[in-house]
């Protein structure tokens, strides 16, 4: 969330911003309710001044034998203002904590301005992509064929948009995790096993409420959701905390299973692995120092690019461009994996830097020693990768003329030797 008084004093950036994501809001309500609220504030404290002042004068007058009538009616009068102007003063900060919640994070001043995906900006190539000589076939055939994905009885079981992992194909997914934990840990990435299932204050903190509500799935009858991330849950672990600094930065990493309703991607990657309603991942969360987050944020990227260097697989790096940019995020890469059944590169990881966005929402400070005050952290966060994506990768990458897949050397001992995927026998 921005500040309200960096809102008022910097409206022409925040519209430029907003115009820069391709987006439009009115910002003239935002200062009629601003400019209404101080002048409550303002009314109510005067009033609350009288009335102390006036209590002092009653005890005065009873002294000295006058009259106390007059003024205890007055202070009467005044508690009754002071309690509309506070009733009134509610309904405006809530309407105003609406408003003000629909408003994405500023900007980075290195963001590129653009209008969609096809601005964003590489920044980066590492590897190139294998060459073949035999005709290159997609995972959803390779994986079909050798048995190892099943999406007809994913259908039945669930519906569309799930998938069925067998024999080794759970195995591949299973080691990828494992592996994934494994590079992180080296990292300094404290492990954490959230919850899987939020509320809503969770998903306010991050920035996926109020703007994203359709592509979650929430549980009937309570304030329940499943999450679409491990950035939720990770995030809200210092929700409402003031951390020390000495303690900065803090980096966690969790795997979870991520659930998405995708109503914002109808009709998109309908074939295969790589748009699910459920998906593994394994995630990066930071909390910084704010004077560091800028560096926070390329060791992150490299952290995520780490993964593909170990796996042997090409990729690319981009920064998104100002129309492209999610809602909470001031500055993001997205890494690239090169994909040959779509003879292109899919995105397999975001790496944001969040700034104080988060942090304002959720609460998030770290006393500075100092000045003695409080202040807001920087959050970031990063996939570690999209393990799904991943095992598409793996697979059409690694597939062989006789229509096995090679395994990945680092991958080989968490498959416990195994160094093929062959056709399933069951």
């Amino acid at each position: 969330m921005l500040d309200l008084k960096f809102i008022r004093d910097h409206r022409d950036d925040v519209e430029a911003m907003l115009s820069a994501r391709g987006g439009k809001m009115d910002l003239s309500e935002f200062e009629s309710l601003e400019l209404r609220r101080r002048e409550l504030i303002m009314a109510s404290d005067e009033l609350k001044q009288e009335r102390n002042a006036s209590s002092k004068q009653i005890g005065l007058l009873i002294r000295n034998g006058e009259d106390a009538e007059p003024m205890k009616k007055r202070i009467g009068d005044i508690g009754g203002q002071i309690k509309a102007y506070d009733h009134e003063l509610a309904e405006l900060e809530e309407h105003l904590f609406d408003l003000v919640s629909q408003i994405p994070n500023l900007l980075d001043e290195t963001v590129p301005l653009g209008k969609g995906e096809d601005d964003n900006v590489e920044v980066s190539r590492v590897g190139e992509p294998p060459h073949f000589d035999f005709e290159v076939q997609d995972h959803v055939d390779l994986g079909s064929r050798l048995g190892i994905l099943d999406f007809e009885t994913a259908s039945k079981i669930t519906g569309s948009r799930f998938s069925l992992l067998r024999g080794d194909g759970a195995k591949l997914e299973r080691a990828l995790i494992q592996f994934m934990m494994d590079v992180h840990e080296e990292q300094n990435y404290f492990e954490v096993l959230p919850p899987f299932i939020v509320n809503g204050d969770s998903m306010y903190a991050t920035g996926q409420f109020p703007k994203m509500k359709e592509d979650v799935f929430k549980l009937e009858g309570n304030d329940y959701y499943l999450i679409p991330t491990a950035e939720v849950p990770v995030t809200n672990i210092h929700r409402d905390e003031v951390l020390n600094a000495e303690d900065l930065p803090l980096l966690y990493q969790a795997y979870t299973p991520c659930f998405r309703s995708e109503a914002g991607a109808y009709g998109r990657d309908t074939r295969g692995l790589i748009r699910q309603h459920q998906f593994n991942k394994v995630e990066m969360v930071k909390f910084v120092h704010p004077d560091e987050s800028d560096q926070h944020l390329d060791q992150l990227r490299d952290d995520a690019e780490e993964i593909l260097r170990r796996l042997g697989l090409a990729y690319r790096v981009v920064i998104l461009c100002s129309a492209d940019i999610s809602f909470a995020a001031r500055k993001c890469f997205d890494i690239e994996v090169w994909l040959p059944g779509q003879d292109t590169y899919r995105e397999i990881s975001s790496c944001s830097n969040f700034g104080d966005f988060q942090a304002r929402r959720a609460k998030i400070r770290f006393k500075d020693p100092s000045s003695g005050k409080n202040e807001w952290v920087h959050t970031l966060n990063g996939s570690g990768l999209a393990v799904g994506r991943t095992l598409i990768a793996i697979l059409e990458n690694f597939q062989q003329a006789d229509g096995t897949i090679r395994i990945p050397d680092v991958l080989v001992p968490y498959m416990n030797g195994q160094k093929t995927i062959e056709k399933q026998k069951r």
